[in-house]
């Protein structure tokens, strides 16, 4: 069994570089994506609070929820559309202040006022997304973009 994570304080970066050593370490030996997504997710959401943390994953021509902590969350969700679909298509990471602002939202929470969506890759093709809503406007910056993309090269790749 996983010892508890260690929670850190001090700045963003600092909470960020706390973490990741931890994030390695569940993640290190164990195969199974959906044991890897639920660590992720859970690591995060216990660090940050942040409202709604967890995956996305491309089945087809829509992104599936997989492993998330938070609020009841929406399904299925098609290229393109929202914030993840959007991240989906271009493949790269958007970070949304406002995402009453953002043309197309698709409000799974009502409490969602900002979000970053952080594509994952495997050989140039999108297989999946990590997406972070907050419950504030503007949470998110280039800090959480850099960190985020750095953790969620650390999951490996499993096909599904």
């Amino acid at each position: 069994m996983a010892e508890d994570l260690q929670i850190a304080s001090g700045t963003r970066a600092e909470q960020y570089e706390a973490l990741i050593p931890q994030i390695k370490g569940l993640l290190e030996g164990e195969p199974d994506l959906v044991a890897n997504l639920a660590n992720v997710a859970a690591a995060l959401k216990e660090q940050f609070g942040w409202l709604w943390t967890g995956f996305y994953l491309v089945k087809g021509e829509e992104l599936v929820l997989g492993p998330f902590q938070g609020p009841v969350a929406c399904t299925r969700i098609r290229k393109g559309r929202g914030v993840c679909g959007s991240s989906w298509a271009q493949a790269r990471t958007l970070v949304v202040p406002d995402v009453e602002k953002f043309p197309g939202h698709i409000a799974c929470s009502s409490l969602s006022r900002s979000e970053i969506v952080v594509p994952m890759l495997h050989d140039g093709a999108v297989w999946g997304v990590l997406d972070v809503d907050s419950t504030d406007l503007s949470t998110f910056d280039e800090t959480d973009q850099r960190y985020l993309e750095a953790i969620v090269k650390l999951i490996p790749f499993a096909s599904f």
